[in-house]
This record gives C-alpha cells, sequence and structure tokens, in this order.
C-alpha cells in the first residue's frame, strides 16, 4: 500500500513540481479550510438550531465533535503521512473534508449533522500534520522559520475571518453555504496540491503501530472529552473524575508500549530533545491563554454590547489584520535571531494585551478593543510561528508528519483546557460576586435564585423574567453585565499568569537542527 501512495521516483519532473514557495501556496490553500470552518461554523449555530430544531447540546455537539475528532487523530494522522507519503495523505485530508462538507450542507436531521462533523474532523486531522511535514520537506532550515511565519499568517486570517464570512454568508445566503463554500476552496487545493507538491514519506518505515494508535486515540479521547464536558458535569462529578482516570491509566499503557514497540507511534526519544519537549509546553500554554480568553469575548460583545454575529467579527478584524502582518514578521525574526527571544518576548505583550482586555467596561468603544487585539496578533504569532518550527525542526524529518500532529494536538488540548478551566472559574467567580452586584441595585435574591442565574450571567446574558417593569429590567441587566464583567476580568488576569509563565519557558528553547539526524527509536 506504502509503495501504491507513494511518488515514482523515475516520474518526469514537471514545471514547479516540488518548488518550495508553490509548495506553501498548495498547503495555505489546503488548511484554509480547516481554520475557515473552525469559527465560521460558531455563527451559524443560532440558525441551525433554529430550522433543525437542535438542542444547546446538540449545538455544543456540533463544534466539540468536530474538535474531539480533530484533536483525537492528529498524531495518528502524522504517522500515516509519514508511513504512506505526506502529499497522498494531503490529498485525501482535502478531497475527504471537501465531501463532508458537501455532505453536511444537504443533511436534514441534526443527528446526521454531528455525525458528518466528526468525518470532517477526522479528514481535517489529515491536512495539517501533513501540511508541516511538507513545508519541513520543501525548505532549507535557514528558511523554514519564514516559511511557517506565511503559513501561520494563512492560518490566522482565515481563522479570524471566520465569523465574518459566516456573518454575511449566514444573513444573505443560508446557514448551508458556510459548508458550501468549502467545496470549490477545496477543488482549487486539490488541483494545486496535485500539480505542485512533490511527494516525500518515511522510507525505513514499514508499518503502523495499531496498539499504540488504539492506546493515543483512547487517552486523547477520555482527556479531551473530560475537559469538554467538565464545565457541564463539574470538576468534581464522578464523570469526569472517570474520563480523566481513564486518560491517565490509557496514557501510562500508551508510554509504556512504546518503549516496547518495534515502530513505535510516538517515539519517546522525540522528548529527549528539550527543546521538542518545551515546544509542545509552550503551544498547550499559548492556546490556553489565547483561545480560553477568546472564548469569552464573544459573550462580551454579542451579551453584554448586544452586537450582531457580523458586528462581533468586525470587532476582530484588528487581531486578524495585524496577524497577515505578524506572522511573516515572526518568520524573519526567528530566522535572524532564532526562537529564544522572539517567543518570549512574544508570550510578554500578549500578557500586555489579556492585561488591557482584562480593563474593559461595561461602555468599551471600538478603540478600547482594537488596541489590545492588535497587539495579540503581534504576541501571538512569533508563540505559534516559534513554537511549531521548534517541534518539527528538532524532530527528525522521517518524523515530521508525527512532529506536526504532536503540535497539533498541543494546540487543541490546550485551547480546550483553556476554555473548560477558565470557564470553570469565571463561572465560580459570577457566583461569587452576583449577590454583591444585585444588593447594590436593591434586587434581593435568595442563593437558589443566585445560582439559577450564575450559568446564564456566565455567558454574558442578562435573565430578566419576561413582563419585568423597565427599571427592574435595566438594575438586573446591569448586575448580571457587572458580574459577568469581574468574572471576564479574572478569567483574563488567569491569562497573564500563564503568558507570563511560558515566557519565561521560551528562554530554555533552541533553533532546529540544520541537517537530518536518524530517526529517533526508544526500546
Amino acid at each position: 500500500m506504502a509503495q501504491a501512495l507513494a511518488a515514482r521516483p523515475d516520474a518526469p519532473a514537471r514545471r514547479g513540481h516540488g518548488h518550495p514557495w508553490l509548495t506553501l501556496l498548495a498547503v495555505a490553500l489546503g488548511v484554509i479550510m480547516v481554520m475557515l470552518d473552525g469559527t465560521v461554523v460558531s455563527i451559524a449555530n443560532p440558525v441551525i438550531g433554529k430550522e433543525l430544531g437542535a438542542s444547546l447540546s446538540d449545538l455544543q455537539w456540533i463544534t466539540s465533535g468536530y474538535l474531539l475528532a480533530l484533536a483525537v487523530f492528529l498524531i495518528t494522522a502524522g504517522k500515516l503521512g509519514d508511513l504512506f507519503g505526506h502529499k497522498s495523505v494531503f490529498l485525501v485530508g482535502i478531497a475527504g473534508f471537501a465531501l463532508a462538507s458537501l455532505a453536511i450542507g444537504l443533511s436534514s436531521s441534526i443527528g446526521m449533522l454531528i455525525a458528518l462533523r466528526v468525518l470532517q474532523g477526522l479528514f481535517g486531522a489529515l491536512l495539517q500534520p501533513a501540511a508541516l511535514a511538507l513545508l519541513r520537506a520543501a525548505f532549507p532550515a535557514e528558511k523554514l522559520g519564514m516559511a511557517i511565519g506565511i503559513w501561520g499568517a494563512t492560518i490566522g486570517m482565515s481563522s479570524a475571518a471566520g465569523p465574518i464570512v459566516g456573518g454575511l454568508l449566514v444573513e444573505n445566503v443560508s446557514w448551508q453555504s458556510v459548508f458550501f463554500i468549502n467545496v470549490p476552496v477545496g477543488v482549487v487545493a486539490l488541483i494545486v496540491a496535485f500539480w505542485v507538491i512533490k511527494e516525500n514519506r518515511a522510507g525505513s518505515l514499514s508499518k503502523i503501530d495499531w496498539l499504540g494508535v488504539v492506546l493515543l486515540s483512547g487517552a486523547m479521547f477520555c482527556l479531551v472529552w473530560a475537559i469538554i464536558k467538565a464545565p457541564g458535569y463539574g470538576w468534581g462529578d464522578p464523570k469526569t473524575l472517570g474520563f480523566l482516570a481513564g486518560a491517565i491509566v490509557l496514557g501510562a499503557l500508551f508510554v509504556f508500549w512504546q518503549t516496547r514497540a518495534s515502530e513505535p507511534l510516538l517515539p519517546l526519544g522525540l522528548f529527549s530533545n528539550a527543546s521538542v519537549s518545551i515546544g509542545t509546553a509552550l503551544m498547550v500554554l499559548m492556546a490556553f491563554s489565547m483561545f480560553g480568553a477568546m472564548f469569552f469575548l464573544t459573550f462580551y460583545f454579542q451579551g453584554v454590547h448586544g452586537l450582531s454575529p457580523l458586528e462581533s467579527g468586525m470587532r476582530m478584524l484588528p487581531m486578524s489584520a495585524g496577524m497577515m502582518v505578524a506572522s511573516p514578521l515572526a518568520g524573519v525574526l526567528l530566522s535572524k535571531f532564532g526562537p529564544k527571544i522572539p517567543i518570549a518576548v512574544g508570550m510578554l505583550i500578549t500578557a500586555v494585551s489579556m492585561f488591557l482586555l482584562s480593563r474593559l467596561g461595561l461602555e468599551a468603544g471600538y478603540i478600547d478593543t482594537a488596541i489590545p487585539f492588535a497587539l495579540l496578533a503581534f504576541g501571538l504569532s512569533p508563540v505559534m510561528v516559534g513554537a511549531t518550527e521548534v517541534i518539527v525542526g528538532n524532530s527528525p524529518e522521517s518524523l515530521s508528519g508525527v512532529a506536526g500532529g504532536m503540535q497539533q494536538s498541543a494546540m487543541q488540548v490546550g485551547g480546550s483546557l483553556g476554555t473548560a478551566v477558565l470557564g470553570a472559574l469565571i463561572t465560580a467567580k459570577v457566583a461569587e460576586v452576583l449577590p454583591g452586584h444585585l444588593s447594590a441595585v436593591k434586587i434581593p435574591a435568595t442563593a437558589a435564585q443566585v445560582d439559577a442565574m450564575s450559568s446564564a450571567v456566565a455567558l454574558g446574558v442578562a435573565p430578566v423574567p419576561p413582563g419585568s417593569p423597565k427599571p427592574i429590567a435595566d438594575a438586573l441587566t446591569q448586575a448580571a453585565h457587572l458580574s459577568f464583567l469581574d468574572g471576564m476580568h479574572f478569567g483574563f488576569g488567569v491569562s497573564v499568569v500563564v503568558a507570563v509563565l511560558a515566557a519565561a519557558l521560551a528562554l530554555f528553547v533552541r533553533a532546529g537542527r540544520k541537517v537530518e539526524d536518524a530517526p529517533v527509536h526508544v526500546g
């Protein structure tokens, strides 16, 4: 099978075949679909819920099912690329993602839509590690940082453009159109990738560690499931603790098996390189700080400020525009100075941005959010680009697919963990301060009433009973919004601390190797 999927070494060369910058264009087109889809769907959820009769839990699973499949399958997908060829796996990922998107747009039930979103996540997982591996193979070490910087700019632009594109499509076409848009993008990406990309794979690998796949997938599933469901179950709930225990047990078994397998799924020798370990930790901390905090800004914009989804997306334009400039600039700085200083400075800028966001008030205007968003773009870009280069660049090229999958898995787990942990902290803070804010506006409430209101207030919603007199409604809204702000400020404060810790950790990384190393095996 490996021989069938791999490119023929004696195939005649085509114009542009294997060209580094055309390869970058091809992989960027493919990854745009995944990143755009990750943010554009959130805008369509309310309309999907109305047209398909979906519950809140159903809508959560439209996103959670996709992220769960993506996170669980990423490292295995990287291994498939190392074994069968990264170009082949990349092409399968593009075609599968586009077809799954088409099927989702034709779905007539919420159950079918969720199942297809899981399938879409599996195909999306094939794309990202393969993309990084193809860049590693196409570019020399001294230009890899710049290439990843431009690739990162594409990711940042497509992610940040998601809410705007989604708002335009949902308001002017239909919710189905946010999925149908992946079809023409996928066709173009497939044609360009087939024509331009040169195949590469790890010739020394001959099989897949299927037991390792099962153990790692099980451990990742239990971990991500626990993180996603913990805010609803509660962190001390037996179900949450049971899944966390399952993640630990399966993870321990996976580590044990990797020391015995002849061709391990994730060679533990990768982590003997301190920079790979630190780079992975940096991806987790960066995603924790960024995605955990950013998740609640949508509630701030739409709940507290009453903005539409499109208006909320426009508020984030400074970040998307900033990343278009900052990511290539980060690549240049990394090539010139190495990863240590740019990553550390980037995390400190991120900490400053988070601090400014923690000062937002009820009447914050566009400029009040534009400045920290622009700073965030210039803070996060060197971290995302630098940590990726550190992980992939310090790994043997024969394992670049696994390294790319590990980098993406770290980001997914960090983002899920940040959303869950900060969500729990913000909800607890809201429950703590809400009684005081209600008393300040002279609205009496029992402990049971406060508990019932807290979950809604933590989402930026003012739980005003229907028919309430305007003075009561205004007072309750003010108390709810002030309580939400206290919670959001606390969450951003935690993100500041995490960003500063990551900045200190970045001082211990080093640049990727300039020569190919032998594959790492641990046995």
